[in-house]
């Protein structure tokens, strides 16, 4: 059951007036029985829900009654949009907020429906780092947290992977996105709109300048778009590798998704011992080196010669350093 949807039907009730259980279900994505179920525990929660019969009858709520979500401050209405993300929250100043508009919205439910939402709450947790990486350092979220609520223009300095790695810009924010643990600014400069990793902002100073938003703005559409791009240009040749029985075990473990679909895409016998030849997506000779050295001695590259050369280079290198050959 969830105590969400139950607030959903409440709300439709209480916005529309009178609903046939067939416009509950259709609105809400659920079936006509569940729509009947979630009346009835609104009813039992102590909701004044009554049923008009008849050609054009349907649910609706007694008359004057509505739910109060009353006394939240502009920061606890825009906590709300963090409430089931209390490390982001935290990350972005809105701690404080989230707690007390989580007890204002609890506080204005029909008692049915707080403890339901109790329930909820205490059974579902939200840690966004991945595994074996620490939370990224953000002294500077803050200022972007402000800039884009503002629409403040601000001046930024940024270590980027390429030459020159330090550049200066003046950025425009439109978006902060959080992905994987990691918090990423999508902002506007002179020519075209780009993402930057807060983490590698070295110093942010805002500015008195306003700037406005462009109204046909979508920050989800941007984001899809430039992780679409992102995987185009992330792979930039092929290899070809042998892997044995365990190394292919093991694949999914070690290497990317894209890497390990490619392997079960391709992969063809070579011999009886369960070794297989594939060829898979890499990004650099250097990164795939890195990459493949993960599985030892299950694994060899065929082509291309570079990699190949560069495999052999590196295990000539601990053969030495363990004091073999």
């Amino acid at each position: 059951m969830s105590a969400g949807r139950l607030l959903s039907v409440l709300l439709l009730l209480q916005s529309r007036g009178r609903v046939s259980a067939r416009g509950i279900a259709d609105e809400l994505g659920v079936s006509v029985r569940t729509a009947y179920r979630d009346v009835v525990r609104l009813q039992a929660a102590g909701v004044p829900v009554y049923a008009e019969p008849g050609r054009g009858g349907g649910y609706q709520l007694l008359d004057g009654y509505r739910t109060r979500l009353t006394g939240m401050s502009q920061g606890e209405a825009r906590a709300l949009l963090f409430a089931g993300l209390p490390g982001p929250a935290a990350d972005l100043g809105l701690a404080a907020e989230v707690t007390a508009a989580r007890l204002k919205l609890l506080a204005a439910l029909p008692a049915g429906l707080r403890e339901e939402a109790a329930r909820t709450a205490a059974v579902f947790h939200l840690d966004a780092p991945a595994w074996y990486r620490d939370p990224e350092q953000t002294p500077h979220l803050s200022v972007f947290v402000d800039a884009v609520l503002t629409r403040r223009v601000v001046d930024v300095r940024y270590r980027r992977w390429r030459a020159p790695q330090e550049v200066q810009r003046r950025l425009r924010p439109y978006g902060l996105v959080l992905k994987s643990g990691v918090w990423y600014l999508v902002a506007a400069t002179e020519s075209r709109v780009a993402t930057y990793r807060v983490t590698q902002v070295l110093d942010a100073v805002p500015s008195d300048e306003r700037f406005d938003r462009p109204p046909d703005f979508d920050l989800g559409a941007y984001w899809t778009s430039y992780l679409d791009d992102f995987q185009q240009r992330r792979f930039t040749g092929t290899a070809t590798i042998r892997l044995s029985a365990r190394g292919r075990r093991h694949l999914p473990d070690n290497l990317p998704p894209e890497v390990v679909r490619a392997v079960e895409s391709t992969a063809t016998a070579v011999g009886d011992d369960g070794w297989v030849e594939a060829v898979i997506p890499i990004e650099s000779t250097e990164h795939a080196c890195g990459e493949l050295l993960r599985l030892g001695v299950d694994v060899e590259v065929v082509a291309p010669a570079e990699l190949r050369q560069a495999m052999a280079d590196t295990v000539a290198v601990l053969a030495r350093a363990y004091g073999v050959g």
